[in-house]
């Protein structure tokens, strides 16, 4: 079996399919994926600029995505793309459609890759940052991380992105439910897909309107998020969208919120990492059936006092009794 140490070689080199394999052990998790993060962590400065793409199923995000890569390659980037998608039932493996459609506009020219949810946030929560990490230690920048646009999924995106672009489609009610799901107040781009079909003025009107209430209620920043209209399928509006991502970026630096979203995005992901380790430590210790279990069981204690008592002895490092 082939070293994490040299498959690392091989991709800074630009081996993509060592990169591939890389990858594969950051998804998995584990002691090889704790490996590849020490041996990158030296290498990572920091800089590539993160970009998260979301909003609902058919809206175009996988098309959009495609074109802002090439405008990306065409100003002298080396991007990268972590496409999240929806588990495949079958495998629990990413279904890989956003993938080719990415690829067929890119003309190959970014690395693409499929991340799956397997139907919880949990390890994502985990494999999606160092995952980006490993793509700028092999060379690659901007990064973007496009979400299958489903439940939490979608939200959670803001933890690793410096800019995110949050994209709706005429007739599909999507302004409404983005603001619904708290979308609108993460978003630092607003894309109104789909152009060319009838609506989309109406789209954008209403989207205007919830950011002028924003304002109203003290719920916007010093930030308002530019408007833009797209036609993914032929790239129509990819290049302003692609200038709104860079000005963006621009007013994080000018702020100094740049280096306060890096800084946010490392406090949560030590969170979800001490959540997962604490997790898997409480399953261990339930499985042991402790007396504590035993008494709530038989319903001697309530659940909530039983948590309370096996959560002490767990922070304290005290055996099961």
């Amino acid at each position: 079996m082939t070293e994490p140490g040299d498959l690392l070689e091989r991709a800074i080199a630009g081996e993509r399919r060592a990169l591939g394999r890389l990858l594969s052990l950051v998804e998995q998790g584990g002691e090889a994926a704790d490996e590849i993060a020490e041996m990158v962590h030296d290498r990572t400065p920091g800089e590539a600029p993160v970009i998260g793409v979301t909003g609902a199923p058919g809206t175009g995000k996988s098309t959009l995505v495609g074109h802002l890569v090439k405008e990306m390659a065409g100003t002298g980037g080396q991007p990268a793309v972590l496409a999240v998608d929806p588990s495949s039932p079958l495998t629990g493996g990413a279904i890989l459609g956003d993938r080719i459609r990415m690829d067929g506009v890119a003309g190959g020219r970014a690395f693409i890759r499929s991340m799956a949810t397997r139907g919880h946030a949990g390890g994502l929560a985990l494999a999606v940052p160092a995952a980006l990490r490993l793509f700028e230690a092999c060379g690659y920048g901007p990064l973007v991380v496009e979400t299958v646009g489903v439940g939490q999924v979608e939200v959670d995106v803001t933890r690793t992105a410096d800019t995110t672009v949050v994209m709706v489609a005429p007739g599909m009610g999507d302004a409404v439910q983005a603001n619904k799901s708290g979308l609108l107040e993460v978003a630092d781009v607003l894309v109104v897909n789909k152009a060319d079909r009838p609506g989309a003025d109406d789209t954008r009107r209403d989207l205007e309107h919830m950011l002028d209430l924003g304002r109203i209620t003290g719920l916007a920043q010093d930030w308002r998020p530019e408007i833009i209209m797209t036609t993914a399928t032929t790239g129509t509006g990819a290049d302003q969208v692609h200038q709104a991502i860079q000005t963006h970026r621009a007013h994080l630096a000018e702020t100094a919120q740049l280096e306060a979203r890096r800084q946010a995005s490392i406090h949560q992901e030590v969170l979800d990492r001490v959540t997962q380790h604490l997790g898997t430590k409480a399953s261990q210790y339930l499985s042991t059936q402790p007396a504590a279990l035993t008494e709530a069981l038989e319903g001697h204690s309530t659940p909530a006092a039983t948590a309370a008592k096996i959560s002490k002895r767990l922070l304290s490092n005290q055996p099961p009794s």
